[in-house]
């Protein structure tokens, strides 16, 4: 016997850039830099390549634990989400040339010029970071900045309504 089940049409199902750019989101919330929290996310293809968020180096301790380490007005103890997710990726081998950086802020000069550097082709934020060069650079190397809205910080699931969960 074939049983049928209702349709539940998902209302709130996010495109693919908020899907990205919540899932650096998500990321950012392992910064542990209380200056400011950042994730970014590289993919190619749909596909996640890597995610990073900004921290301390491995080994050292965060700033959230014993301060910042200011130097002309930037955090100089963390690794920021952009280098993070570049390294990631190299780590692991995979290629980032043609990539779409989802970052939660505008990055600054340095993070936007490695990403150049690396082939990223889009980045895609929405907010800005202070004192960067950043869109400068990336219109003399013709990277596409989309700049949208906040995703909904919300995350839709319930499981009490999905017929084939169990709690």
């Amino acid at each position: 016997m074939v049983k049928s089940t209702k349709i539940v049409k998902v209302s709130q199902r996010p495109d693919w850039d908020q899907y990205f750019l919540k899932l650096a989101m998500l990321a950012s919330e392992r910064a542990t830099c209380p200056r400011m929290h950042c994730g970014c996310v590289l993919v190619k293809n749909k596909n996640v390549i890597s995610t990073g968020y900004n921290g301390s180096i491995p080994g050292d301790e965060h700033c959230e634990d014993i301060g910042c380490l200011i130097v002309d007005n930037h955090c100089v103890r963390t690794v920021h989400a952009e280098m993070n997710a570049l390294v990631q990726a190299a780590k692991r081998g995979h290629a980032v040339d043609g990539a779409t950086a989802y970052v939660t802020n505008m990055p600054c000069t340095t993070c936007a010029k490695s990403l150049i550097t690396a082939g990223v082709v889009r980045v895609v934020v929405f907010s800005d970071y202070h004192d960067t060069l950043a869109t400068q650079f990336f219109a003399v190397a013709k990277v596409q900045i989309d700049k949208i809205e906040m995703p909904n910080v919300q995350i839709n699931y319930n499981l009490g309504s999905y017929s084939s969960a169990r709690k």
